[in-house]
């Protein structure tokens, strides 16, 4: 039989095989990964119309989608066009076309199956719930969610319906409202995934006998669909929104309790919930929150396009880490965490203890079996001695904030280190070029300058000094970006970045509890403008010891007689003994209520403008290459509000 006559397209491969299955291939050209652009939803449109044809003439009898690429399905739609496509006069006609094309492929006579590895996200897996059938590969590869939520916006091509359909509204929301990456096992459990598979060399197989057996996905059963029924909706959606207000200002991020009212008045019909996007996804598109949202998201993307290109690019394998306190043990933990075998170095066992028992607990929550967290505490292994230093790749100076005592340490090293290893300290405060005083070669010495709760915190500030070579910093960027921590390239000053615009932003806020103003109110109204926690919090968080030393350093007096002085004389330092400004039970402070008080945005905008004009200095004074570097700088090292898009961008903003 002749072959049909098949569109020619850029970004789709088509073909039909001999049993009259169509296996429809995205390989979006231009791109590393799969995305979902209007040149390729265009193509889509084409190859729907011609599936329909040649299904109706039975010289079809199913299609399987897939990807063309190795790493993933398809990773959502292309964020570089949402500039242009928030446009109002652009962007509900899209919408419509790209849910009327959606429900094509949903009501195509023959099945369409949809076999997935690597990512399925956003646009992307909305597209795999509009086909009949999803398999996807149970390995760690696969990443199945819905990001949307993150860059301001909720699924837009139909995903709220369908993924309640098939899942449920508990599930589907939950989803839709953590925007929550799941494996393979979690979506097949949920219902977004109907069957796996061991291997993507399966895919084909598995997803022939789909189309062959007619597979249909099975929507939730009665019981995940209760709570959107009846008056039990209204209840969810309660619920929902108190989980949901605990993280997330409604008035700094709407999508998802907008999310929440279109699920209590569609929650139990998925035409129409899928219909209130068309309605609801354009404003929030449009909206401040969104375009600051995909500046954060362009300007994190590039951070990852720092470090080694090509065939140098290096390969890290070996850590160790001296100095077993909380940062050296947390960082060693998470390098473990990453796959890489890890020595971990203090004066004795006993010191080491602690920071393994607190690995054990990070590997227990990140982890699903016994096994896998067997296998990480293997990979990190207690080295009093220092053995590990001559065969790691990179060794970390995590010690006291001594600068005698690191020169020591590193003194004691450096004849140790094999060729080409990094070596690298956490100082948070003490300038580079003093700690590398003495070494044969200063060139190799960098700062991996990482932030507390190291597993939580992804910024890494990689120190440029006068004395290191470019070639050491760009390695350093490798390793952060190796071990999944988002590097900023900092020049070698006192504080770096992230500490020098948080001292007068913190040592501010003391300065107003030290003339008699209420700590709670200050807290109030730092998280009113839109911070993860007041700053009198945050340096109880810290540690009022650490604290005081920083603001010292970095020439913020700490008046003997003050409060805060008192405090750190009296052993009260903050969270990590029970009581500093605030008093703490099981890690959480302990505030009175606060009396009422207007102009708490006022006052917000007065607690973190000496943050801003700090940030405003490091740049002009080159810290940092640029504004953009600065914003994310602190948004990742202190959770500054990304919904405004970083403090100097909030200022240009009149935000800030």
């Amino acid at each position: 039989m002749a072959q049909p006559q098949l569109p020619k397209t850029k970004h789709w491969r088509f073909s039909i095989d001999v049993e009259r299955i169509g296996w429809l291939e995205l390989d979006t050209a231009g791109s590393p990964v799969n995305v979902l652009g209007q040149e390729v939803l265009t193509e889509l449109e084409t190859l729907v119309r011609r599936i329909e044809d040649l299904i109706a003439s039975d010289e079809l009898i199913g299609v399987v989608m897939m990807s063309g690429k190795a790493n993933g399905f398809c990773a959502g739609a292309d964020v570089r066009e949402f500039d242009a496509m928030s446009d109002p006069a652009v962007l509900p006609e899209a919408l419509r076309r790209t849910h009327a094309l959606f429900e094509r492929i949903e009501k195509l006579r023959a099945p369409i199956v949809a076999v997935i590895s690597g990512f399925c996200l956003g646009g992307g897996l909305e597209l795999a719930l509009s086909c009949h059938y999803r398999v996807a590969v149970k390995d760690k590869s696969t990443k199945i969610g819905f990001p949307e939520v993150k860059l301001g916006l909720f699924p837009g091509f139909g995903g709220t319906g369908r993924s309640i359909r098939l899942a449920g509204p508990v599930a589907a929301m939950t989803a839709m409202l953590t925007g929550k990456a799941y494996s393979a096992g979690a979506a097949r459990g949920m219902g977004l995934v109907d069957r796996l598979v061991a291997h993507p060399d399966m895919l084909r197989w598995a997803g022939r006998r789909a189309v062959i057996r007619k597979s249909r996905a099975r929507p939730a059963g009665f019981l995940k669909r209760l709570p959107a029924l009846g008056p039990l909706r209204g209840m969810t959606a309660n619920k929902m929104r108190e989980q949901t207000a605990k993280k997330a200002n409604p008035k700094h991020y709407p999508a998802p309790h907008t999310l929440i009212d279109q699920f209590e008045k569609f929650g139990d019909d998925p035409r129409a919930f899928m219909r209130a996007e068309l309605e609801h996804f354009p404003a929030l598109m449009e909206s401040e929150t969104a375009g600051n949202l995909r500046r954060v998201f362009f300007l994190s993307e590039k951070l990852k396009e720092q470090g080694v290109k090509g065939k140098d690019k290096p390969v890290f394998r070996r850590v160790h880490v001296i100095g077993a306190g909380v940062m050296g043990g947390d960082i060693a933990a998470w390098c473990a965490y990453r796959g890489m075998a890890v020595t971990l170095q203090d004066l004795d066992l006993k010191s080491i203890e602690p920071a393994l028992k607190r690995a054990k607990k990070l590997f227990r929550k990140r982890y699903k079996t016994q096994r896998e967290v067997d296998a990480a505490m293997a990979r990190l292994i207690p080295d009093v001695d220092g053995k590990g230093v001559g065969r790691a790749d990179v060794v970390i100076e995590a010690i006291v904030e001594k600068l005698e005592v690191k020169q020591k340490v590193f003194a004691g090293i450096e004849d140790k280190l094999k060729p080409g290893a990094i070596l690298a300290t956490n100082t948070s405060s003490i300038k580079l070029e003093d700690i590398a005083k003495g070494l044969k070669s200063p060139e190799r010495l960098i700062g991996l300058h990482f932030f507390n709760p190291v597993a939580q915190l992804p910024l890494v500030e990689v120190i440029q000094a006068k004395t290191n070579s470019d070639e050491a910093v760009r390695t350093g960027c490798s390793f952060a970006l190796a071990i999944a921590k988002s590097p900023v390239v900092v020049k070698s000053e006192p504080g770096f970045l992230v500490n020098r615009v948080l001292m007068p932003y913190m040592m501010g806020a003391v300065n107003r509890v030290e003339k008699g103003e209420n700590p709670v109110v200050i807290d109030k109204a730092a998280v009113a403008f839109g911070m993860p926690m007041g700053p009198i919090e945050l340096i109880d968080t810290v540690g009022l010891d650490i604290g005081k030393a920083v603001a010292e350093e970095l020439g913020h007096a700490v008046p003997d007689g003050s409060r805060f002085a008192k405090l750190v004389e009296a052993g009260k330092l903050g969270r990590k003994s029970g009581e500093g400004f605030y008093t703490w039970e099981k890690g959480k402070a302990q505030k009175p209520e606060a009396p009422d008080r207007s102009g708490l945005n006022d006052l917000g905008r007065e607690l973190v403008k000496p943050l801003v004009d700090e940030c405003e200095k490091c740049v002009a004074q080159g810290i940092v290459a640029d504004e953009g570097l600065a914003d994310i700088g602190v948004i990742f090292g202190t959770g500054f509000a990304p919904f405004l898009g970083g403090p100097l961008k909030a200022r240009a903003d009149g935000k800030a």
